[in-house]
């Protein structure tokens, strides 16, 4: 009989890369050749497998191989939605949730009641159809403000405080370094208190309790205790009086917030499934081996020892046999011939950590007698400069650049000069980041056809670009949408190979700290003229930019 679940190593993972690639990639290739889709489904299937099933078995109150089938169901469904397209919200969550919606449909439905008895359960099932959809009342200015995060963000805080994994797991997940998933992970916190006051705010049925917004937050953050009239408007208001209760989880118990925001049924028994939560922690070394020390993600160290007693073993059977199932749910999707199931026996580590460049830090372009430096995970300069568009004889500036940039302004179209709000940096990772300050880069979002600062990291939209031999610059996960001039603006459009989206690269006064035969002559060149060049000369040093042979891209 297979073990339900591929044995795990008996030491931690390395911090470091290792092959793989982000979530976000994986599911890009799902539309692409048989060997890429194959590889993508294997891994996808490797890191989210086993908590599907795991919540699978909570929404049925049984463990039995009909987990299974809810599983592969939510797989299909999730994936069958995201092929080729890109992955918005963090995957994770949106797999537990296909497999809540997938109980309370098949429990509707008496004849597959017939053959899964299991959904007749009042406790799992048949206890969920009847419960009301939706997000219960007390939870759903937190589900608001979650839904507002960005994917990255949703995807460290679900990994590091639900899942109780090493921030290394969801930095794989997002083909990120540890170190800099970790910066992340605390912003990512704060942004979802804020955006949490945000909804109390935004939603206050009254203007008495959006005059208490702030009254309530800052004390609650503080450790203090609230104002006396604070304390007797919560006596009377039950909707700030759940604002309240919600914001009190940051300072302990964010785990189970984010449950009960995005399962809602079954929220405390899925946290109690995880391996990562309670003395048996997320890794079990073998008995008396030293345990490596690991980057913990969350607000709280997770001990390390063995596994602990309390973890039943749930889903016998859940192995090859399970994975075989899935594949043949994959088949009925044209995924024909996958066989993207890791191996009874082999290490599979939730997330391996993709050879993506790292983002959110500086890049320095590594001396010429140093080509370790340049074969490292790091992100090289390609070019640098500033970006003008030859149609409107204009460069890209920040709004309000004169004062800084910050996250958030728009980018417009101003007279060239040499200041640092201009200076724009393209990278091997295919980031242009601001030479004002590096963790910021350019973010374009499609839906709204605008282009902002953001992190680069924890960001909104696409940061990531291709650039063609006519100086396009294409978002890298739809080479249908370009950067385009629109009057004084910068913004998302559709590549119609117009003069508006074409755009050359001035060398600005920063480009003296080049390297020799990354900068220009003075002269306005091609941006695919300079970055072609940026290439050989990267190359030259020993780095790993990939030129991407797609009709017209150069990189």
């Amino acid at each position: 009989m297979q073990p339900p679940y591929p044995p795990r190593p008996p030491y931690p993972p390395h911090p470091g890369p290792t092959p793989g690639g982000s979530d976000r990639e994986l599911v890009a290739r799902l539309t692409g050749a048989p060997a890429a889709r194959h590889h993508a489904v294997a891994l996808l299937l490797a890191r989210h497998w086993r908590a599907t099933c795991d919540y699978a078995v909570v929404c049925l109150a049984a463990a039995t191989p009909n987990a299974q089938l809810v599983a592969s169901a939510a797989f299909e469904r999730v994936l069958g939605g995201l092929a080729g397209g890109a992955v918005g919200a963090a995957l994770r969550p949106q797999l537990l949730v296909a497999v809540r919606e997938t109980v309370r449909a098949w429990a509707a439905d008496e004849a597959i009641s017939v053959v899964v008895p299991e959904l007749r359960k009042t406790t799992g099932g048949r206890g969920l159809a009847a419960a009301r959809p939706g997000t219960p009342e007390r939870r759903q200015l937190a589900e608001r403000a979650f839904q507002a995060l960005p994917g990255a963000s949703q995807c460290l805080l679900w990994h590091s405080e639900v899942e109780a994994e090493p921030i290394n797991i969801p930095a794989g997940l997002l083909g990120v370094d540890a170190i800099a998933a970790a910066a992340a992970l605390d912003q990512a916190r704060e942004q979802f208190r804020t955006e949490l006051v945000r909804a109390h705010r935004e939603l206050a049925p009254s203007k008495e309790c959006r005059f208490y917004n702030r009254l309530l937050d800052v004390p609650i953050r503080r450790g203090g205790s609230l104002l006396p009239d604070v304390q007797r408007h919560l006596t009377d208001c039950r909707y700030c009086r759940q604002a309240a209760e919600q914001l009190s989880h940051f300072d302990g118990g964010l785990e189970v917030l984010l449950a009960e925001t995005v399962l809602g049924w079954g929220a405390r028994r899925y946290l109690d499934t995880r391996p990562g939560r309670g003395a048996g922690g997320g890794v079990w070394p073998a008995a008396g081996e030293p345990v490596p020390a690991a980057v913990s993600g969350g607000r709280h160290r997770h001990r390390v020892g063995s596994r602990s007693g309390r973890r039943k073993a749930v889903l016998a059977g859940v192995g090859l046999v399970s994975l075989v199932l899935l594949a043949t749910v994959l088949v009925a999707r044209s995924w024909s011939g996958d066989h993207g199931v890791p191996r009874p026996g082999a290490t599979t580590w939730g997330a391996p950590i993709g050879g993506t460049p790292r983002p959110g830090r500086a890049a320095h372009p590594p001396s010429s007698g140093s080509p370790s430096a340049a074969s490292a995970s790091e992100p090289l300069e390609i070019a640098h400069g500033r970006l003008r568009s030859p149609g409107a004889g204009r460069c890209v500036d920040v709004r309000g650049g004169e004062s800084g940039v910050r996250v958030g302004a728009d980018l417009r179209l101003g007279p060239c000069s040499d200041a640092a709000s201009q200076q724009w940096s393209y990278q091997d990772d295919g980031m242009l980041r601001s030479a004002f300050d590096p963790a910021l880069c350019v973010a374009a979002d499609p839906g709204a056809r605008s282009v902002v600062v953001a992190g680069c990291l924890v960001h909104a939209g696409e940061v990531s670009y291709d650039i063609t031999v006519r100086g396009e610059l294409l978002l890298r996960w739809d080479r249908g949408l370009a950067l385009a001039a629109d009057g004084t603006r910068v913004v998302v459009a559709r590549r119609n190979g117009s003069a508006g989206q074409r755009w050359g690269l001035e060398p600005g006064a920063s480009l003296q700290r080049l390297p020799q035969g990354l900068g220009g002559e003075g002269e306005t060149e091609t941006l695919a003229d300079v970055v072609e060049r940026g290439v050989h000369a990267v190359r030259g040093r020993g780095g790993g930019h990939r030129v991407l042979q797609h009709e017209d891209v150069v990189a």
